[in-house]
C-alpha cells in the first residue's frame, strides 16, 4: 500500500469501522464450526454487516457490496440522500462500516488527520493515543521531517488497528465550456476550492450581463458561517465568500495574492506569524436580494475576532472546524513598529518589517489601530501577529482555508445574541443559517461577506450569488462576472 493513499491531496475514500462488534467471516467460522472443513465453510451462514453511504456513492456502494458477499458477508445497504442524512445516521451508530470521502483544501496532511483521526476531532470516532502522539509530533515537523512519522501513523491506521480501509484516490477535474468561457481564466487547483473573481467570459462583454452557471450536488447547505462547516456543500461557497489572510496557489503554495494581506513573515522560532492587512477590501451585504457595499471595511478588528472565535470550540453551537485552529494562542494587534525591526524572520533574510514591506508601494511609516484610518498610499496599514501554542508552521495553510474567512465582527455579534450553552435549535437563528437565505417564509439574509461574491438567496434548484462591489476595486483582482449561479444537480 502506498503512503500516499493517507496522507496525499485531493480525495480519498475509506470505509470507516464503527465501534460495532462485528466479526470476520473467519472468526464467524472459527466460533461455530466443529472442524476446518471444505464443506463446513461453504455451509457457514453469511456474517450480517451494515454498510452507511450516500446515494450519489452507489457505483462503489455496489463494488464493495459484491467484493463482501463474496467473502461470506451478508450486506445490508444503508443509503442516504444527502450528507446531511448520511452524518444523521452516522452520528446514531446506525452502520457497521460506512463508505467516506475527505478533500485536502489546504495543501497539507494535518489537516485531514487531526480532524478524521486525533481524539476529540471535528468528524474523529476515535480515540487512540498513539495517533494522538504522532499527529502532534508530526505537525511541529518540516516535510522533510515528518515523512517518516505520518509512515508510522499510517501502518497504525491501516494495518495494525484497521481502522479504516483506504479504497481510491480519485483525479481532480473540471469541465469548462471552450465555447463561452476564456479557458485560461479557470484555474484547477490541488487542494484550494475554485476561485471564481479571475474567471471571465470569452466574450467579456457579457461579464456584467450574464451568469455564470457552476455545479455541484448539495443543496443542503451545513452553514455560511465559516467555522460551521467543513465538507463539500459549503467549501467552494465560503471560499470565495470569506476573504483570508492567505491564499494557496494552484500547485499548494502558500502565499498572499488574493488575499486580505500584502504580505506574510513568520518570526524566529515558527511560533509568530505576521500580516500586513489591505485597505481596499469592504464588507458586502444583501438588501432586496441584490448585493450592496456596506461601506464597513475588513480590518484588523475583524480579523482578530474571526481568529479567536475559530480557535473557539464553544464560540458557537455546532463548532465543525476548531480542531483546526487549536494550536492559535492568540491573535492581536501590532502596534510599535520598531519591534518589526527588532524581530528577525525565521528564514533569516532579515526583519519581520522588512518582509512585510517588500513589494508595497509605500513603506510602513504607521501603525493605526482603527481601521478606517488605515491609508495604505500613506505608508498607514495594520499588523496583525497570530502566535501558536508551539511551533507549527503548518498554521498557515490552516489560515488559507475557508474556516478561517473573515467575517464582521460588529454584523456576527449582532446576529449571534443568543446564549451557547443554552441554544435552542427551534427558536435561535445563528449567523450563516442557510433557512435565512432560502427563499420562502424564512428568508431574512443577514450575511456580511467579506470575498469577492456574496449568496443573495437560494432554493431547491440553485444558488445566485452577486459580486462585491466593495472588493478591489479597479485591481485585477476585482471579480470579473457579476453574477454566479450554483446550480444543485445531484
Amino acid at each position: 500500500m502506498k503512503k500516499r493513499m493517507l496522507i496525499s491531496l485531493l480525495l480519498i475514500l475509506v470505509l470507516v469501522v464503527s465501534g460495532c462488534n462485528v466479526k470476520t467471516k473467519t472468526e464467524s467460522q472459527s466460533e461455530t464450526a466443529p472442524s476446518d472443513t471444505s464443506e463446513n465453510t461453504q455451509n457457514q451462514k453469511p456474517v450480517d454487516i451494515e454498510l452507511l453511504a450516500q446515494s450519489s456513492s452507489e457505483n462503489d456502494v455496489n463494488i464493495i457490496r459484491d467484493q463482501l458477499t463474496k467473502n461470506g458477508f451478508n450486506v445490508k445497504l444503508n443509503l442516504q440522500p444527502d450528507y446531511g442524512s448520511y452524518k444523521s445516521q452516522q452520528d446514531a451508530g446506525n452502520y457497521d462500516i460506512a463508505l467516506s470521502s475527505w478533500t485536502t483544501v489546504t495543501g497539507n496532511p494535518d489537516y485531514a488527520l487531526r480532524s478524521l483521526f486525533k481524539t476529540g476531532g471535528d468528524y474523529s470516532i476515535l480515540a487512540d493515543e498513539e495517533i494522538d502522539k504522532l499527529i502532534d509530533q508530526a505537525a511541529t515537523q518540516t516535510p522533510d521531517e515528518y515523512k517518516d512519522t505520518y509512515k508510522q501513523l499510517e501502518d497504525r491506521l491501516v494495518t495494525d488497528q484497521a481502522y479504516i480501509a483506504p479504497l481510491y484516490i480519485s483525479l481532480k477535474s473540471q469541465a469548462v465550456n471552450k465555447d463561452i468561457l476564456n479557458a485560461d481564466t479557470v484555474r484547477l487547483s490541488k487542494s484550494r476550492a475554485m476561485a471564481w473573481e479571475p474567471i471571465e467570459f470569452k466574450d467579456s462583454s457579457k461579464n456584467t450581463k450574464e451568469p455564470l452557471i457552476l455545479t455541484q450536488s448539495a443543496s443542503v447547505l451545513t452553514s455560511l458561517d465559516p467555522i460551521k462547516g467543513n465538507d463539500g456543500s459549503i467549501n467552494q461557497l465560503n471560499t470565495n465568500m470569506y476573504v483570508r489572510l492567505v491564499n494557496l496557489t494552484d500547485d499548494d503554495q502558500l502565499t498572499a495574492e488574493g488575499s486580505l494581506s500584502h504580505n506574510f513573515s513568520i518570526a524566529e522560532g515558527n511560533s509568530e506569524y505576521y500580516f500586513i492587512l489591505r485597505d481596499d477590501i469592504n464588507f458586502a451585504k444583501i438588501d432586496n436580494k441584490k448585493a450592496v457595499d456596506t461601506g464597513e471595511r475588513v480590518g484588523a478588528d475583524d480579523v482578530i475576532f474571526s481568529l479567536d472565535r475559530a480557535k473557539n470550540k464553544d464560540s458557537v453551537p455546532d463548532h465543525r472546524t476548531y480542531s483546526l485552529h487549536e494550536h492559535i494562542k492568540e491573535a492581536e494587534l501590532v502596534t510599535d513598529l520598531s519591534s518589526l525591526e527588532s524581530i528577525q524572520q525565521s528564514s533569516g533574510g532579515g526583519s519581520v518589517k522588512e518582509a512585510l514591506e517588500q513589494g508595497l508601494g509605500t513603506q510602513i511609516s504607521e501603525l493605526v489601530t482603527d481601521k478606517n484610518k488605515a491609508d495604505n498610499a500613506a505608508g498607514k496599514y495594520q499588523v496583525v501577529k497570530l502566535t501558536t501554542t508551539e511551533p507549527f508552521p503548518q498554521v498557515l495553510n490552516y489560515l488559507a482555508h475557508q474556516s478561517a474567512g473573515i467575517v464582521s465582527k460588529k454584523q456576527v455579534e449582532s446576529i449571534n445574541t443568543y446564549d451557547v450553552a443554552s441554544f435552542d435549535v427551534n427558536k435561535d437563528i445563528p449567523y450563516g443559517d442557510q433557512n435565512t437565505v432560502t427563499e420562502g417564509a424564512a428568508y431574512n439574509n443577514t450575511l456580511y461577506a467579506s470575498g469577492p461574491y456574496i449568496l443573495a438567496y437560494k432554493n431547491d434548484y440553485e444558488g445566485v450569488f452577486y459580486h462585491n462591489p466593495g472588493y478591489r476595486k479597479a485591481s485585477e483582482y476585482a471579480p470579473k462576472i457579476s453574477q454566479v449561479n450554483v446550480r444543485f444537480i445531484s
